[in-house]
């Protein structure tokens, strides 16, 4: 990255503000539970996290000895004393280093936690952070959205096993979805649906449905799309979806702007057919790639509807249109992935 688009990239992680989500311990425990194997003999790095309120930091320093792990490292954004954790006061970040328990009390004691000062703020782009990346063998956190593409980018230039949390619109990301069509990256099993709850800083504001303050007065927020992205594979990932719909023209349309046929549901996906299926998205939920091959999307495939129909003859956005004779009802390809049965 040039040292301009660089710039442009941290104003506008400023202007945002509002990106930083503490996950819930609870969602570490039910995901990382699928990648035990993983981390024997492994560093791993959060860098995007304040280890006071990081709970990334806390389960993987509680569980170091079960884990097997060589070393956790934790950089800190904007913050050079132990004491003021979260406060981001300062424009100097530190970061953490743990080599295991040595009292036997299996816990992380603050004497057997190494605490460095860094040269620069603590931002995962820097070139101090770079070299703590280039030390490790799996990178483990919560990003923020808004830099999500920069994130992921950076993970792939340098080879790096990886868990982070990121939201589904991700997914349509141009640089993030053909990562998932080559079968480089995939979604985690623990979240399949619905939303997921973090902490926020004390200065955010709770003006939105879905926020709550706890008996302690620390602040949450519901945050809806969440996915779990990886590039470690897992048990579940292989697992065949079951099918037993039947294929037929009538409940199968064609698509006019692409050779398709619409599954409304992934649940629906038919048996017997072999030819591309515009799926939903959520389809990536119960995505084996030994049974599907990914072909593309209704963005990289589909043709524009200028060149399928006149104008003023299909409906503006959705997946669907109509033809003036009355008699018919077509389908446009929209917002879909495309699949292929690999076992017919």
């Amino acid at each position: 990255m040039t040292k301009k688009a660089l710039n442009r990239s941290l104003h506008a992680a400023k202007a945002t503000k509002q990106d930083e989500f503490y996950t819930q311990l609870s969602d570490i425990e039910k995901e990382l539970r699928h990648y035990t194997k993983h981390f024997k003999g492994k560093t791993v790095l959060c860098n995007c996290d304040d280890p006071k309120v990081s709970n990334f930091f806390h389960y993987f320093s509680h569980n170091f000895e079960k884990l097997k792990l060589k070393k956790l490292i934790t950089t800190c954004y904007k913050n050079c004393d132990a004491d003021l954790f979260s406060k981001h006061t300062a424009e100097k970040g530190i970061y953490l280093e743990y080599d295991g328990d040595k009292d036997d009390n299996r816990v992380p004691d603050p004497n057997e936690i190494g605490i460095h000062k860094l040269k620069g703020d603590g931002d995962f782009r820097s070139e101090e952070c770079v070299t703590l990346l280039k030390q490790v063998d799996i990178v483990v956190t919560n990003p923020p959205f808004s830099l999500f593409r920069e994130y992921v980018e950076q993970l792939i230039k340098y080879k790096k096993k990886f868990l982070i949390i990121g939201n589904q619109n991700a997914i349509t990301y141009k640089e993030v979805f053909k990562l998932i069509k080559d079968n480089r990256i995939w979604l985690g099993p623990s979240i399949h649906s619905g939303d997921r709850e973090f902490g926020v800083p004390d200065h955010y504001p709770l003006n939105a449905a879905g926020t709550r303050v706890d008996d302690a007065g620390n602040k949450f927020i519901r945050v809806k799309g969440v996915r779990w992205f990886t590039n470690l594979d897992f048990a579940e990932r292989h697992e065949d979806l079951v099918l037993f719909h039947e294929y037929s023209p009538e409940k199968y349309p064609t698509y006019v702007n692409f050779d398709a046929i619409e599954v409304a549901k992934t649940a629906e996906i038919p048996a017997n057919y072999d030819g591309p299926m515009g799926v939903p998205i959520t389809f990536l939920d119960k995505y084996n790639p030994d049974q599907f091959e990914i072909l593309g999307s209704s963005r990289t495939l589909a043709r524009p509807m200028s060149e399928v129909a006149e104008k003023g003859t299909f409906q503006q956005g959705g997946p669907r249109f109509y033809l003036r004779d009355g008699k018919r009802t077509y389908r446009r390809m929209y917002d879909r992935l495309v699949i292929k049965n690999k076992r017919r």
